[in-house]
């Protein structure tokens, strides 16, 4: 019975700390929670056809979640001191992130390219600098370019 009553209590703590996340593909009416979540600021733009959301944590990560004008994310960058959870992040293309990750391995732990059909990621930094950004091509609305993605 104590066994049962700790896989339980693990499993709903485990259930109640997974947040819900605009992630690469998800839906950005999510960012609110997230943010509170991360204790973050949120600052949104918006732009003719996509808006951008920004998330800055207290410890000066900015993390940035583009959307399309149907809400979905198909874009996310990141710059500072840490790097953001990129399993969190990334969503359900976080596993097509680690497949292409053993085929395009990151040079002296310093960059990462990938370049993918479905998912492009760029990945650099160093211990308190770190910047990257990742995209669905298929998902970018039209007239937007890469260069939009900072």
């Amino acid at each position: 019975m104590t066994l049962i009553r700790s896989l339980l209590h693990s499993t709903l703590l485990t259930a109640l700390a997974t947040p819900a996340l605009a992630a690469l593909g998800g839906d950005v009416t999510t960012v609110p929670g997230e943010a509170a979540r991360m204790k973050a600021a949120v600052h949104t733009a918006a732009a003719a056809n996509y808006s951008v959301h920004e998330m800055t944590t207290p410890a000066g990560t900015v993390v940035r979640e583009y959307a399309g004008p149907g809400g979905i994310v198909f874009a996310v960058s990141w710059n500072g001191p840490f790097n953001p959870n990129l399993e969190q992040l990334f969503g359900n293309y976080y596993q097509q992130y680690l497949a292409a990750s053993a085929v395009y391995p990151s040079h002296n732990h310093r960059q990462q390219l990938i370049n993918e059909p479905g998912l492009v990621v760029q990945r650099s930094g160093r211990m308190r600098a770190f910047s990257g950004r990742a995209w669905i091509p298929s998902m970018l609305p039209q007239n937007v370019s890469v260069a939009d993605i900072k």
